[in-house]
């Protein structure tokens, strides 16, 4: 297969090896699904895959795990242990700490996290990896050109500027001896080889014929979903949009969720009415193992996570860099929002039983999504150091977290962990639900048998539903489980408030797009069109419907209560516009 980079520049493509730098939660299922494809590029041999991983304290291990044919992944993830098991005994897949092992690799997978240094991308583990990467890569064969695709998720302007520059730093020149794409993932823990084969997946690059050639391998695992080719600055754009919109009706949900708690109104019926109206209806209302999809989302003790609490930054990283004023930024304040959202838990605990101190308490659920093993930004673990710092005795448990897990170490709560379900509740006066593991539901009798001392359940992650509880001798308190229906008047004051935030989330990256393009792009290629971020955004399977900007000309009361989000859409609309 003959590439034309331009009228003097071609090369012949072949694909016989393909690597796969970090074998975590992307880099895992990418690898066993491109083994699995038994891709033909060029040759009449499928395409062998190697993972590197670096042979750190914390995830060496996962070489051997991989090379005896065993996924590193925990949790409940259909499909992949056995497909991980088919491609190693077929000799498809390896795994290796030497990154020289990537030298003759015609394609690179980047599966290394990315996070945030305060109101800055945190790139330092990246470009560990970067740099052992292009030394190896100064190795290669003068004629060979390898694809190098960044499934990790970039601050925008970050591929044109500096990923480019480093690999400038070792004479690997973006268009001539290498080709820089990116391919932003949209997995999610519990779901990964479903999220990779049917999700829609943004393909893109510096170059015009990288998203071409990406979408040319992909469509072999993308096999329910569909890849669409765009340029990098805007895959970085639509990427860190869809983490930041979802982070900000997550908190509109939680303010509404707050008033519904204060006032006995039932959220969840409120929320069914609205997403009616958005017509982004969902089952996750009567589902806790549903992903929510609507307008207004699920609010729970937090949001937890990789991507959500850093991605909002990172769209902005540019523009804070140069100084823009963030206090009206919807995106920007929806963290504080969903920060307070442990002490908004405590406190409707409080107002539902009676002063939390000093009991003795169990928070069921430490990942901070369901059947995962994800800790990373855990609101539960965040809920058990609040509740050690009110002097209660509290006790930690989660089936598929690991003992040893990382953030258990981190916040020094290992010591209060377990994986024994009767040993968390044996004793207890009452019982946080903080992750909606399915196995919590199905154990609901046990749980009520097994904690003898039981006095109440506060249902933090919509588990459980209150009739359950009508027979029993044990309290239940739930976020947004309010007795008393909305009123129209109440519906209608939402659904106004509703268009008028996403209307002010829609002048706020619009300004944004703007800011970069006079800033960050020199080439119509490169250049962001909002109209395409917003087709592109709506990809996702989340959700992620960006309307389209629009004036905003008076804040709406309800009894003296307004939305801070809506009050920062208003106040922000002269200076996004």
């Amino acid at each position: 297969m003959i590439i034309q980079l331009n009228k003097n520049s071609s090369f012949e493509w072949k694909v016989e090896k393909i690597g796969v730098v970090g074998p975590g939660i992307v880099g895992m299922p990418m690898a066993a699904l491109l083994a699995d494809a038994r891709i033909k590029i060029g040759t009449d041999q499928p395409a062998r895959v190697c993972v590197v991983q670096r042979n750190s304290k914390n995830s060496g291990w996962k070489v051997e795990a991989i090379n005896s044919g065993k996924s590193v992944i925990g949790g409940i993830e259909p499909g992949l242990d056995n497909l991980t098991y088919e491609v190693v005994k077929d000799g498809l897949l390896s795994a290796s700490w030497d990154f020289n092992t990537l030298s003759d690799a015609d394609i690179i997978l980047i599966c290394i996290q990315t996070d945030k240094a305060g109101f800055a991308p945190d790139y330092g583990p990246l470009f560990g990896g970067l740099t052992s990467l292009a030394k190896a890569l100064q190795k290669k064969n003068k004629d060979k050109i390898p694809l190098i695709i960044f499934e990790s998720t970039l601050a925008p302007s970050s591929m044109a500027t500096k990923i480019k520059d480093h690999f400038i730093k070792f004479d690997l020149i973006e268009g001539k001896d290498i080709l820089l794409g990116n391919s932003p993932n949209r997995v999610m823990p519990g779901r990964l080889v479903e999220r990779v084969t049917e999700s829609d997946k943004l393909v893109a690059g510096l170059h015009p014929k990288t998203p071409e050639m990406i979408h040319h391998i992909y469509k072999h695992i993308v096999t329910r979903g569909s890849c669409y080719l765009t340029n990098s600055m805007t895959a970085e754009v639509v990427k860190t949009l869809e983490n930041a919109y979802r982070d900000v009706r997550i908190a509109f949900s939680s303010e509404l969720a707050c008033y519904c708690d204060k006032h006995n109104i039932n959220f969840y019926h409120l929320r069914d009415e609205i997403n009616k109206k958005l017509l982004q209806a969902d089952e996750a209302s009567n589902d806790p193992n549903a992903v929510p999809k609507g307008g207004i989302l699920i609010p729970m003790v937090g949001v937890g996570g990789h991507c959500l609490p850093k991605d909002g930054i990172l769209l902005w990283w540019r523009l804070i860099e140069n100084q823009f004023d963030t206090s009206n930024s919807l995106i920007i304040n929806s963290r504080n929002i969903n920060d307070e959202s442990v002490k908004e838990t405590i406190n409707l605990f409080e107002r539902s039983f009676e002063k939390i101190d000093k009991k003795k308490i169990a928070v069921l659920g430490t990942a901070y999504r369901f059947n995962s093993e994800d800790t990373r930004n855990s609101p539960s673990i965040q809920l058990a150091v609040q509740l050690l710092e009110k002097g209660c005795d509290v006790i930690l448990h989660d089936p598929y977290v690991q003992e040893d897990d990382q953030n258990l170490q981190l916040f020094n709560v290992a010591k209060i962990f377990t994986r024994d379900l009767i040993e968390a509740i044996r004793d207890v006066d009452y019982i946080f639900l903080g992750t909606a593991h399915k196995i919590y539901f199905d154990k609901f009798n046990t749980i009520i048998s097994g904690a003898i001392k039981l006095k109440g359940i506060l249902d933090a992650c919509n588990i459980y539903k209150p009739d359950q509880f009508t027979k029993l001798n044990v309290g239940y308190a739930g976020i947004g489980r309010g007795h008393t229906m909305p009123s129209k008047e109440f519906i209608d004051f939402v659904s106004k408030s509703f268009n008028i935030m996403e209307t002010g989330v829609a002048n706020e990256v619009q300004m944004i797009c703007n800011f970069l393009n006079d800033n960050f792009v020199d080439t119509d290629f490169n250049k962001i069109n909002f109209k395409d971020v917003q087709k592109l955004a709506a990809s996702c399977s989340t959700g992620c419907m960006i309307v389209n900007p629009g004036a905003i000309d008076k804040l709406l009361d309800y009894k003296g209560f307004k939305f801070r989000l809506v009050k920062n859409a208003f106040e922000s609309y002269k200076l996004f516009v």
